[in-house]
C-alpha cells in the first residue's frame, strides 16, 4: 500500500512538472549551437595533427603513384615481408607493383596488414572501419602493424559527420559493426603504465591520397 502510494506521489510531481516549464538557466545558449568550434585549418592537416599526438604515423601522397612508392619504400626499410591485405581495389594496386601480398588465411602469420577505411575523422584523428570491407572485422587489429590507405574526399570533421556519411551510404543497410579506431592499441594497469598493442596493433600508420 505505501508503495503505491509513493508512486502516485512521484507521478503527480512529474506532472506538475510537466504543467510547470522551469526557466533556461543560460537561454544564451542555443541548443543547435555546435559543441566544438569549426576547424581552423584544413581537415588533413587537423587529422594529421590530432593523429600523430596519439602515436599514430602520418603520410601524404599527391597521388596513388607517390602512395605506391612511399609504401614500398616503408615495406623494405622495415623489412615487412609478411603482408596482408584482401580488398580487391588495393590488390589490383599492389599486384601492378609486385607486392608480397599474402592470402586471406595468413592472417594469423603476417607482419603487417594493409586496408581502406569508410572515413577518417579529423577532430579526434580517427580511422572509421566497418564490417562491410571485405576484411571482416579482423585484419585491422589482429595484425602487429596496421598500415591504412585513405583518401582526401573520405575526411570529415567530427562523429556526427561520419555517422550521417555512413547513413546515407548504407541507407537501411547499415553494417553490422562500425568501429572507429584511434592511434595503436593502448592500455594502462591499476597504476597507470601504459602499453601500447596489447588489444590490436602496436604501429598504425594512415597513408593519406589527396583525390580532390
Amino acid at each position: 500500500m505505501d508503495n503505491a502510494i509513493s508512486k502516485k506521489n512521484i507521478l503527480h510531481k512529474i506532472q506538475q512538472a510537466l504543467r510547470n516549464s522551469v526557466p533556461v538557466p543560460f537561454p544564451e545558449q542555443q541548443n543547435d549551437q555546435p559543441i566544438y568550434q569549426p576547424a581552423q585549418e584544413s581537415l588533413d592537416v587537423v587529422f594529421a595533427e590530432q593523429f600523430t599526438q596519439l602515436q599514430g604515423k602520418f603520410i601524404f601522397c599527391n597521388n596513388v603513384a607517390e602512395m605506391k612508392m612511399s609504401l614500398q619504400q616503408l615495406l623494405q626499410k622495415e623489412k615487412w615481408n609478411s603482408i596482408f591485405c584482401s580488398e580487391s581495389a588495393l590488390l589490383q594496386i599492389f599486384n601492378q607493383q609486385g607486392f608480397p601480398a599474402t592470402q586471406a588465411n595468413d592472417l594469423p602469420n603476417c607482419d603487417v596488414s594493409i586496408t581502406t577505411c569508410e572515413a577518417l575523422v579529423a577532430r579526434t584523428g580517427s580511422m572509421v572501419l566497418s564490417a562491410a570491407q571485405s576484411n571482416g572485422r579482423t585484419a585491422s587489429v589482429y595484425a602487429p602493424i596496421h598500415i591504412c590507405i585513405a583518401y582526401t574526399n573520405q575526411l570529415v570533421y567530427d562523429v556526427k559527420d561520419v555517422l550521417l556519411f555512413m547513413q546515407e551510404k548504407y541507407k537501411e543497410s547499415l553494417p553490422s559493426l562500425i568501429t572507429f579506431a584511434t592511434g595503436p592499441s593502448r592500455t594502462a594497469d591499476i597504476e597507470k603504465t601504459l602499453v601500447v598493442g596489447v588489444h590490436g596493433p602496436k604501429e598504425v600508420y594512415v597513408f593519406l591520397v589527396d583525390n580532390i
